[in-house]
């Protein structure tokens, strides 16, 4: 079910995230778009970079650009999940709207891992659910999983931002891949 609060649109000219919280309702709303990506060629991550402390930051979306069809991922919270398309240009500046003490910009591949993703293709997308059986507070949350041949890359929830793991998935993540024959029940 979608979120009617009013939009934060992180700094960022043209996002507009719609904030999802289950798995069947990101399913519903982007499910065949995102298992459509499959096949197509990872070109650029694009993540929003602090320039003065020279590191990411995370609040932002992460826009993963395949060829000219980009997904912006986003988290917030604990479950907020928000997926939009083309919507976003990296081109254009970010100003953080609560405060100017920010000097933000977009960067390509700026984390380890990254770098070596652009030019492969696709095998397949999933959503992934966090489940760990000690009852952590994460158990429920939905991330994005980017198979490629020979590893992952996840968009997932870092505790009010997003986060990215690049390799092997983690098993506390249960697989839900996307696409008509994959379809989850």
């Amino acid at each position: 079910m979608a979120d009617n609060r009013p939009v934060f649109d992180f700094g960022v000219p043209g996002y507009q995230p719609t904030w999802l919280h289950a798995r069947r309702d990101v399913e519903a709303a982007h499910g065949a778009r995102l298992a459509a990506l499959a096949g197509r060629t990872l070109t650029h991550v694009w993540l929003v970079w602090d320039l003065d402390e020279d590191e990411w930051f995370a609040d932002c979306p992460v826009l993963l650009d395949f060829a000219g069809e980009q997904v912006e991922v986003n988290h917030q919270k604990f479950d907020d999940l928000s997926i939009t398309w083309n919507s976003v240009s990296p081109a254009r500046p970010v100003t953080w709207p609560t405060s100017d003490d920010f000097r933000l910009a977009w960067r390509a591949e700026p984390l380890p891992g990254l770098a070596a993703l652009p030019g492969h293709r696709l095998r397949e997308v999933a959503l992934l659910e966090w489940w760990d059986e000690k009852g952590d507070l994460a158990n429920g949350s939905l991330a994005l999983g980017f198979a490629f041949a020979d590893t992952d890359l996840v968009v997932h929830n870092g505790l009010d931002e997003n986060a990215l793991t690049v390799g092997s998935l983690d098993p506390h993540y249960r697989r839900h891949p996307l696409g008509p024959a994959n379809r989850s029940r």
